[in-house]
């Protein structure tokens, strides 16, 4: 059960929008910060800032702890069998990009099949369009059920002994739809494909154990989990992790260089050339202390309790569609509608103007906005922090900016 004092740790939400209360509708695109993820992070630029693996001082030995420690709190938060396993990023789309470059290139050639679905993020997409020219390959498409899911017979249609890769979203940016990974990843090893997760919009949201999932990959980022902006994390089978080349070179990623030839360090640091973003790492770990001290089952069904209170209220607003799956216990905290006549930039502004944030657009989804027959939507998304009285205030929000636009 979520406290009710939670909004208490989130500084940003004291304030004023346009004369309004804030009402932060939007964590979907970005989470907020707890205090304790700031104040590790003042701590750290305030008495340990040094950087890590390198010296043998005091200052780098607390940095070096903390940071690996960060990488300690990653593995048991998902569950990997080894910190090896655990690869700091710059967020999802570094991870995803970083699996399509080395274990793609080099597993993947003409005639080969790559499949995914038609509501992946762009980030989870354009990586497999562009191994896909670059190899010769198939990029291929589950078809989807009509709510915005996926069957299990069109997963088996779409999966063959030709496919080499499949990259699922675990949860849906736009329509909300958590999609049965662990169904997935076993179709895809019976076909001898790996299993690629997409877990942005999953990893915040629910408890997420890799060993169980049994995905050979799997990517998320933390700002939008309460932590910092500028790190993620690519998990990986370490038999899979050891076969891949680096796709960065430089600093500490390295064992011994030469003149002509380098070999590489041994993992985690294999993939993490350079300086790495210490101090994201160091806020990641406070974000899952905070988050599993809340328990990420009763983030799940916090986010399934708003989810319906919203259906309820943003249903009743004549002319008003929400996409994807009904069943609030099927999705995650999000809500991505349109009104007729209204467009979604215009309704977003008119909400601002009440203090409330919302996003407005094709979020990183074009393909699906297709798929949807519409060029943009309006998404409502909640975390931690949000409440009834917030969705009170977007219903009520909504129904100023239809009867407004009705009117010009």
């Amino acid at each position: 059960m979520i406290k009710d004092d939670i909004r208490s740790y989130f500084p940003i939400l004291n304030q004023e929008i346009n004369g309004n209360p804030l009402v932060y509708l939007d964590s979907a695109a970005t989470s907020q910060k707890p205090i304790q993820v700031i104040e590790a992070l003042k701590k750290y630029y305030e008495f340990d800032n040094s950087n890590v693996h390198r010296g043998v001082h005091t200052l780098g030995n607390r940095a070096t702890d903390d940071y690996e420690g960060a990488r300690e709190k990653v593995r048991k938060f998902i569950n990997a069998k080894s910190t090896e396993e655990i690869i700091f990023t710059r967020g999802t789309t570094a991870g995803l990009n970083m699996v399509a470059s080395s274990y793609g290139r080099a597993n993947v050639s003409e005639g080969d099949e790559i499949v995914i679905t038609y509501m992946e993020h762009h980030s989870n997409l354009i990586p497999w369009q562009q191994l896909a020219k670059a190899t010769n390959a198939t990029l291929k498409y589950i078809d989807m059920e009509a709510d915005g899911t996926l069957s299990m017979a069109a997963i088996k249609a779409a999966i063959t002994d030709r496919t080499k890769i499949v990259s699922v979203t675990y949860a849906s940016n736009v329509l909300g739809t958590i999609n049965a990974i662990k169904d997935i990843a076993k179709i895809a090893h019976q076909h001898g494909a790996v299993m690629v997760v997409d877990g942005a919009q999953g990893v915040p949201h629910m408890t997420t154990d890799v060993q169980d999932l049994d995905c050979d990959f799997l990517a998320f980022s933390g700002h939008k989990m309460c932590g910092p902006t500028g790190i993620g994390v690519l998990y990986g089978k370490k038999e899979h992790l050891l076969n891949m080349e680096p796709v960065e070179f430089g600093g500490e990623m390295i064992n011994f260089v030469g003149l002509q030839d380098s070999t590489w360090a041994d993992l985690p640091a294999k993939f993490e050339a350079g300086t790495p973003v210490i101090a994201g790492a160091i806020g990641l770990g406070a974000a899952i202390d905070f988050l599993t001290d809340i328990g990420m089952d009763n983030i799940l069904a916090h986010e399934h309790k708003l989810s319906q209170y919203t259906f309820e209220n943003l249903s009743s607003i004549e002319g008003l569609t929400i996409y994807g799956p009904q069943d609030p216990l099927a999705r995650t905290g999000l809500a991505t509608f349109n009104i007729d006549d209204v467009h979604p930039h215009d309704l977003a502004t008119a909400l601002d103007s009440r203090g409330i944030a919302v996003r407005a657009g094709h979020h990183c989804a074009q393909p699906l906005m297709k798929w949807l027959s519409c060029v943009a939507t309006a998404r409502a998304s909640f975390y931690v922090y949000n409440n009834e009285e917030d969705i009170d205030k977007l219903a009520e929000g909504v129904r100023f900016a239809k009867e407004y636009f009705a009117n010009v």
